[in-house]
């Protein structure tokens, strides 16, 4: 069965995702305001509807789902699978780099071929000990055969 788990927000994420946001309101009204014709708001619509609804989005669909024999990953448009029997190592980072984490509390997993992701799962010791446990059966289930 399926393990979902949310991410963590760090307040200070949002406060700046939510400053990124009204300042798309502010510029979207000031143009409207000074300059509406529509040509200029069709121009800015899309732009728009991306500066607000891409941190929407994001915010709202971060989540890791464990489901053996992978590890599913989303965050808003983009999605990453990981097989879980692929995965070497987890390691706890506060590692800045852009990734599908929205905290700077994260899970570092290290996977297939050097390749690694971070993630900031809500609680990390539930997730940690869940995907151990779906390793360590998929591990022992492949030795049985």
């Amino acid at each position: 069965m399926a393990s979902v788990h949310r991410s963590k927000i760090d307040a200070w994420l949002i406060a700046m995702l939510a400053g990124a946001m009204a300042l798309v309101v502010l510029v979207f009204a000031a143009t409207i305001d000074r300059a509406a014709t529509p040509l200029v708001l069709w121009s800015l619509l899309p732009g728009a509807c991306v500066g607000l609804g891409l941190p929407a989005w994001i915010l709202l669909s971060t989540r890791y789902t464990i489901d053996p024999p992978e590890l599913r990953i989303r965050c808003g448009p983009f999605r990453w699978r990981i097989p879980i029997a692929e995965i070497t190592a987890l390691a706890a980072t506060r590692n800045p780099l852009s990734s599908p984490a929205l905290s700077l509390d994260r899970i570092r997993i290290s996977y297939s071929a050097g390749r690694s992701l971070m993630i900031s799962p809500q609680d990390a010791d539930r997730f940690v000990h869940e995907l151990e446990s779906a390793r360590s059966a998929l591990t022992h289930g492949a030795n049985k055969h």
